[in-house]
Order: C-alpha cells, then structure tokens, then sequence
C-alpha cells in the first residue's frame, strides 16, 4: 500500500516544480501588464499564490509522511484516536485569519476598479455590448454624445488612448458573459438588462497590427470560443480622434454604398413585373 502514498508524494513533487517553473514561461502566465491598478492586481495575485502554495506544500508533505508511515500492512491493527481539539482550534484560526487578511488588504486595490465612486470623471468612450458571439462597440460621433445619428459603430474592435482613463458601459444582448482585458487585469461580468461601468487604462501603446485582446471570460454557449476582440490603444487623442474619423467616413460610405444596392434592386424588380 505505500505504493499510493508515493504516487501521491512524486506527484506532489511535480506540482511544485510546475508551480515554480510557470513565472519563467511566457506562455504559461498572464500577459505583461500594461495598466496602474494591474501592479496591484497582480501583487495581490503573487501573494495569494504565495500563500496557497507553501500551505500546499506544507500539507503535502504531512499527508505524505503520513501516508507512508501508516500505510496498511499485514498484521496491523487500526487504532481509534478521538484526535486533539487544540490541534483542530489551530487549524481553523489560522486559516480564517489567513482569509481575513486577505479580504482587508485587497480592499483597497478592488475600491479602486469596481466602486463606482472611485470611477473616473470623464465621457464614455463607447458603449460595449456582448451577444453570441460578438463585441458590439458604439462610439460618440462629433457631437460626443452616445446613441445620436452620428455614432460609430464597429464589431470586436476596441479604441482608446494611451495615458488616460477609458470609461466605458457594459451591457449584455443574451446572457451573461465577461468582459475581459488580459494585459489591463479588468474583468466585469455583462448581465443583461444591466448597464454597468467599467474604467481601465494603459501606459503602452498597440496598433492594429499588434493590438491587445479583450475575451470573453464565460462559458456563453458553443460559439464561446469566437468572442475575440482586438484593443487598439493609441498614442495620442489626435490620433484616435483620426481614426474616428476615419471609420466615420467608411462607415458612412457602406452605408451609402448599401442604399444605392437596395434601390436600383427595388427599381429592377419593379421594371421586370410591368
């Protein structure tokens, strides 16, 4: 029987080795992290790793020893222990104080991204729907304002610019999905018939080219996989505000382009039936 308690003990061993081995792969951890509050986020996630990992460890290697030690064998006979309440007193404070730190010290870092108080004081940039299986961006147009006539509208495509606070609201068309920015560590839950307020910012500039991702982080049905959306964060207002302009222009134009299709189509079908 000790058998298992090795398997048990090698794959222990294992874990470890992985655990400590996955900060050194690129591929195994989270992006670089390009926003304020993600040195916070990510601290607080170091330290819960930290934390988890030597009670890993610590617990691994009782169990193990015990494992081995107490491993049946013939003629052993089991013994009743009614065990130690001071021993179960230990272990229950320690782990509470433990998540009640924990909860205090991470206060001040989830104040800053989820309170609505602490939320920039600035316009929205846009307004971002989910839907199976989509990202469905709304962006003011010249008037600054959301849902005028002169709003752009673009799919999986998200703007903003270097340096500044971006304010956006999140929505949901169908159900619940997660708004996900991998490199900016902001996660927020889309529920529908809410409009909730997400902020976030980046030091670093991207291109389309090589833009940043926003994903889905929910389960949201079998096309899950397709909600992908490239972040475009640039450089300077004027550039952003070009390219508002710009899509302003093409979106117009195919719009344009698609009224002039529909009409002679009518006009044709008319000329046909008399």
């Amino acid at each position: 029987m000790r058998n298992w308690s090795l398997l048990y003990i090698v794959t222990a061993v294992l874990s470890v080795v992985v655990c400590i081995y996955a900060p050194f792969d690129p591929n195994w951890r989270l992006p670089p992290n390009v926003s304020t509050t993600g040195r916070e986020v990510d601290h607080l996630f170091e330290l819960i790793m930290g934390i988890t990992g030597l009670t890993f460890v610590g617990v691994s290697i009782a169990f193990g020893i015990a494992a081995w030690k107490f491993a049946d064998a013939p003629g052993r006979k089991a013994k009743y222990m009614h065990g130690s309440q001071r021993l179960e007193i230990v272990w229950t404070v320690i782990p509470a104080g433990i998540l009640v730190f924990i909860a205090l010290y991470q206060m001040g870092t989830w104040t800053k991204i989820k309170f609505r108080s602490e939320a920039p004081r600035v316009q929205p940039i846009a307004e971002v729907s989910a839907r199976q299986f989509q990202w469905l961006m709304v962006y003011p147009g010249p008037d600054g304002r959301l849902h005028t006539p002169d709003d752009l509208h673009t799919v999986n495509d998200l703007h903003f610019v270097k340096g500044k606070p971006a304010l956006i609201y999140l929505k949901s068309q169908d159900v619940i999905h997660s708004f996900f920015l991998p490199q900016m560590r902001i996660k927020q839950d889309a529920l529908p018939g809410m409009t909730i307020p997400v902020w976030f910012d980046s030091d670093t500039a991207s291109t389309s080219e090589h833009p940043f991702e926003l994903v889905c982080a929910e389960l949201c049905g079998w096309g899950h996989y397709k909600m992908r959306s490239k972040v475009v964060v640039h450089e300077t207002q004027a550039e952003f505000d070009e390219w508002v302009t710009t899509s302003l222009k093409e979106q117009n134009r195919d719009r344009l382009k698609s009224a002039k299709t529909t009409t002679a189509a009518v006009e044709n079908k008319g000329g046909q039936s008399l």
